[in-house]
């Protein structure tokens, strides 16, 4: 069993990483192996809408001269898979929105080729909006038939500065349970 998480903040290890990396720790202590990808602050464009991936059927986007096709390929090998994402003007991160579009057209072109692998957002947050990106995330996982495991509240973790998130003890406890949670289904799911 493997789960890939796709860090969405340019902030290579700030508080979207903190929060993803304590969602991992809970998974990998129950024996799922993980993968932390970064997809924030790198090239990676919007789907351009050319339907390319409906005549090709090849599960990967004709435009492949950024990172899209391999974090697809990576999708596919995992059982789950983490989108976390800081909260930009009360949405998520415009390289999360881009491996979204992309990667959930190309599934729906293939025959709903991520139907049934766990899916959980983590949403990083300095004060408000948390809500509508953990919801936006969300919708990607149901629209692409994927299994979202909860937790005790919303996935997600308040700060500003780097490493703010570690002073919000009960997010980071969310991060835990979500992980345990995760594990626990892809065993459940996976065996």
């Amino acid at each position: 069993m493997k789960v890939v998480a796709f860090n969405g903040s340019p902030r290579r290890d700030g508080n979207t990483s903190i929060l993803i990396r304590n969602v991992l720790e809970a998974i990998e202590g129950q024996g799922v192996e993980t993968e932390t990808v970064q997809v924030g602050g790198k090239p990676i464009r919007g789907c351009i809408a050319c339907y390319k991936c409906f005549e090709n059927k090849d599960r990967h986007c004709v435009v492949g001269k950024d990172m899209l096709n391999d974090c697809i390929d990576r999708m596919l090998a995992a059982d789950g898979i983490i989108l976390g994402s800081p909260t930009y003007f009360a949405c998520m991160s415009p390289e999360i929105k881009a491996l979204i579009d992309r990667a959930g057209m190309v599934s729906i072109a293939n025959g709903m080729m991520l139907r049934r692998k766990v899916g959980a957002a983590v949403v990083a947050v300095r004060r408000a909006g948390a809500v509508h990106t953990f919801d936006s995330i969300n919708h990607f996982f149901t629209i692409s038939e994927m299994i979202i495991p909860g937790s005790r509240y919303w996935n997600m973790g308040f700060g500003r500065e780097k490493g703010e998130v570690t002073d919000d003890a009960e997010g980071l406890e969310i991060m835990k349970t979500l992980g345990e949670n995760m594990a626990w289904l892809l065993k459940k799911i996976v065996g």
